[in-house]
């Protein structure tokens, strides 16, 4: 049985404890491998470790650091398709999938490699008589990132290409559920010629994370996760005194114009519903039908539900793989039935899916609900499964209206051919990214990343510019260089500019 550890200062370390926690294969529903589980005394080691690297690693060059970010991106190329198998054998999603999270997350990587022109700071010449101010920014220290099972490689490139390269240190906690990607990109980094101690990982559950959001030696944390836990992670956190990047969960709306093209509608949101089995904070899970589009719309996501190939991850031509757990596979199913004890018109029935040669992997089969409400459970509550709910409305202010009274506010997408209806849409809806006829719009990397309402706890959306902003803290410096043979006076009121 492989034993994954923590990275610390640079290589593999055990835990100080015996304490593991089980690591599946969700296509065949068998353990294989078991993590260490850390919590206050490797986070320390991992924080001494960070420490003592940031004091050379704050002082190095941008050239030596943007270079290292070259490298590690190239590796990152070159091993894409093993990161890929590891993370589909520990989460679950196809590796076409999997290779398209890395992908995304290495667009994150490459802004990190143009970083010297982003962090130039500016100088404002003669403010005053023989007075100069320019200003420039700096690392914050040791920081660290939470982050979540559905994306083992994505949601820490988010974060820690960043951090590195503004010349913090960092400190990663990811999901125990699925670890191995982290381990692997720590030896990435090592391969890249990162010094020692910069990145380091420490695997854990909840002890892991309250040690992490306590510690006096950690500036900064990041999170990405469910609402519950980011409000916890930022109470906990800034009432340490730490900077907080805190991104919850999501209620994602796709609204449907009877002007739009149905079967490129369809096709988008069936991908963006039961891709990576819907376990996505960007997953299109309720669609918005407006008007005469409803019954027409319901026709082909049926078609396009039960067209979708379910299967193990690494079998060519899947398209949708099984959920990462046996209770999340229990937890969606329940789901579905709730619905239609609640009136849903369960269209397609994903459950009790059993795969050949698989029979006890974590499938479930995309599941389609119509005449949804917005009282029923599976409008109210984030199923993080392939479960897409269609819920009809009069006409796109109605449409409006129901996603602004949501209380998440991450992602939204329209489909139509109106620029009218788009404009407006865009304008009014309450949700911090959006698409038009894209059903899930997530930023490229020279953008940031981050919702609105119960979707981002705090006021820190993540990478792009606002990571930039995250992971320094700026100085202002005032200069003057008189003349050795001026007699200049100070005076004893509020300086001014004159």
């Amino acid at each position: 049985m492989t034993t994954i550890q923590h990275w610390i200062n640079g290589s593999p370390v055990t835990a100080g404890t015996s304490a593991t926690a089980p690591v599946f294969n969700p296509a065949t529903g068998q353990e294989q491998a078991r993590v260490v589980l850390g919590g206050a005394a490797e986070v320390d080691a991992a924080v001494v470790a960070a420490t003592t690297a940031f004091e050379t690693w704050s002082e190095s060059s941008l050239a030596q650091r943007t270079q290292v970010m070259f490298a590690f991106r190239q590796l990152l190329v070159e091993h894409e398709e093993e990161l890929g198998r590891i993370i589909s054998a520990e989460h679950g999603k196809t590796v076409d999938d999997a290779r398209g999270e890395i992908t995304r997350g290495r667009e994150v990587v490459e802004f990190a490699c143009g970083l010297g022109d982003v962090l130039k700071g500016s100088f404002s010449d003669q403010v005053s008589r023989g007075v100069d101010v320019h200003d420039f920014r700096q690392p914050l220290g040791v920081v660290a990132g939470i982050t979540p099972f559905n994306f083992p490689a994505m949601v820490p490139l988010w974060m820690h290409p960043m951090a590195i390269a503004t010349g913090n240190t960092f400190i990663l906690k990811p999901s125990e559920r699925d670890p191995s990607a982290a381990n692997f990109v720590a030896e990435l980094y090592k391969k890249a010629g990162l010094p020692d101690g910069v990145f380091n990982v420490v695997h854990g559950g909840k002890p892991a994370v309250d040690a992490i959001l306590t510690h006096p030696g950690i500036e900064a944390v990041s999170f990405v996760g469910s609402t519950p836990i980011a409000k916890y992670v930022h109470e906990q956190a800034t009432s340490h005194g730490k900077r907080v990047q805190a991104l919850g969960g999501a209620k994602n709306h796709a609204v449907v114009l009877p002007d739009a093209d149905l079967e490129f509608t369809a096709n988008h949101i069936t991908a963006g519903a039961y891709g990576s089995a819907g376990e996505r904070c960007m997953a299109v899970s309720v669609a918005v039908a407006v008007g005469d589009a409803a019954d027409a719309l319901v026709e082909v996501l049926e078609r396009k539900a039960r067209e979708v190939k379910v299967g193990p991850g690494d079998v060519p031509g899947t398209e949708m793989g099984p959920l990462v757990t046996k209770a999340s596979q229990e937890r969606v199913e329940n789901a579905v039935g709730v619905a239609a004890t609640q009136g849903a018109t369960v269209v397609v029935d994903g459950r009790g899916l059993k795969v050949d040669g698989h029979e006890e992997g974590f499938f479930t089969g995309p599941s389609l609900l119509d005449r949804v409400t917005t009282e029923m459970d599976a409008y109210k509550e984030e199923l993080f499964g392939p479960v897409l709910a269609v819920v009809r409305v009069d006409t796109l202010d109605d449409a409006i209206d129901l996603i602004n009274a949501n209380p998440y506010g991450n992602g939204t997408a329209l489909f139509t051919s109106s620029g009218e209806a788009a404009r407006r849409f865009q304008r009014r809806v309450k949700i911090g990214m959006i698409g038009i006829n894209v059903p899930v719009p997530v930023p490229m990397s020279y953008y940031s990343f981050g919702g609105w309402k119960d979707s981002l706890i705090g006021d820190s959306p993540i990478h792009g510019p606002e990571g930039i902003r995250f992971y320094t803290r700026p100085k202002v410096v005032t200069t003057r260089w008189p003349q050795p043979e001026q007699q200049l006076t100070a005076g004893f009121n509020f300086p001014t500019s004159s």
